[in-house]
């Protein structure tokens, strides 16, 4: 795993549309820039990547949860690929094996851990979608924290990111989920 920096965003909501929150909500990403081992390349086994996955995600949350400061019940992952990449080295990344660390750290996640991947210059931003991590159907926690690294992805680095939350969206209305279809 060649990490060349990490970078922690933490973000507490306090009021949202001039309306105090009841509580506020917490939300926290952990991002690191790797190198892209096949960065300007076309190879068609990735698995490689799978155990880095690993190590980077039980790096991020566990830092992630320290700021945090409670249980976690939204999530979220993303990765910036750097323009020498393309978008399936950082689906390697994310999608089969980096949700093992993230379920360990917030103690479950029955749902699905929503995603975002593409390829960027440095300094683009990224949505990492939130979604409630034991119910997939829970609109109010479906949230979105925009995160980013200004001097990279670099053309053969890729940005992972990890996300929690410890609630939903502020002041959600939009119905209870599936029961509401």
């Amino acid at each position: 795993m060649d990490v060349r920096r990490t970078l922690y965003v933490e973000d507490t909501v306090l009021t949202d549309a001039g309306v105090p929150l009841a509580r506020p909500v917490r939300r926290v990403a952990g991002l690191a820039v790797l190198a892209n081992p096949y960065a300007g390349r076309f190879v068609t086994d990735l698995s490689p990547m799978f155990d880095t996955a690993l190590e980077v995600g039980a790096l991020l949350m566990k830092r992630a949860m320290e700021l945090l400061g409670g249980p976690a019940v939204s999530y979220g992952k993303a990765a910036l690929v750097g323009t020498r990449g393309e978008m399936e080295h950082g689906g390697a990344l994310l999608h089969p094996t980096l949700g093992k660390p993230m379920r360990a750290a917030v103690g479950g996640g029955e749902a699905i851990i929503p995603s975002n991947v593409k390829v960027a210059a440095p300094g683009t931003p990224i949505d990492v979608p939130l979604g409630h991590k034991d119910n997939v159907w829970s609109f109010d926690h479906f949230d979105t924290m925009t995160v980013m690294v200004p001097d990279a992805p670099r053309p053969d680095e890729i940005v992972v990111v990890v996300a929690v939350a410890d609630g939903g969206r502020p002041h959600p209305r939009v119905g209870q989920g599936r029961a509401a279809l």
